[in-house]
């Protein structure tokens, strides 16, 4: 697979300081745990943020637009590749499986997106996307549509079920970080 990118912009206002450096699982940070993870698999792994915020620095894809809205990261990115489908993952959602990774990339053929779901949820920012898909992401945001769902209804979409909900932890607040991190 070629290129991932791990979404570290956020404003991570429910944990109330910045998520995506908190140390984790021996690592620097939740961020770098993910890139350290995601390397093995990806030819290309880069983290969508505001600015080069890790210590030590990671390889970033900033934001064109100061400001903080899902479909504005997902222009940022996009518009970043050409004819490449990019897989995109949250930095805090450590545990998604890499077969789980395969199968999205498998059954993307033909989609424009395919993301991750479960019993419980649609894992919007969990999947493949098409870097040509920049232009109509970019007029979303513009319209100040910031639902990644919105994107969905406009495209060759997909979605994969998986039965091990547990994958797709997030961390949002700080009782989850200490959960996650046992």
């Amino acid at each position: 697979m070629k290129s991932c990118v791990i979404l570290g912009g956020g404003k991570s206002s429910r944990m109330g300081k910045d998520k995506t450096l908190l140390p984790f699982k021996g690592q620097p940070s939740l961020t770098h745990y993910q890139y350290n993870k995601l390397k093995v698999v990806f030819d290309n792994v880069f983290v969508s943020a505001k600015n080069q915020k890790f210590n030590p620095p990671l390889p970033i894809i900033e934001d064109r637009i100061n400001d903080y809205s899902p479909m504005l990261a997902l222009y940022s990115i996009l518009s970043y590749f050409k004819n490449e489908k990019i897989f995109i993952i949250p930095a805090d959602m450590p545990f998604v499986e890499i077969d789980t990774i395969r199968k999205l990339y498998n059954e993307s053929i033909g989609y424009e997106i395919c993301v991750a779901g479960d019993s419980e949820f649609r894992h919007s920012l969990c999947g493949f996307f098409d870097s040509n898909l920049a232009n109509l992401t970019k007029t979303l945001y513009e319209k100040k549509e910031h639902k990644i769902g919105l994107l969905f209804k406009e495209v060759k979409f997909k979605e994969i079920k998986f039965n091990n909900n547990e994958q797709f932890f997030n961390i949002n607040y700080p009782k989850d970080y200490e959960k996650a991190n046992l």
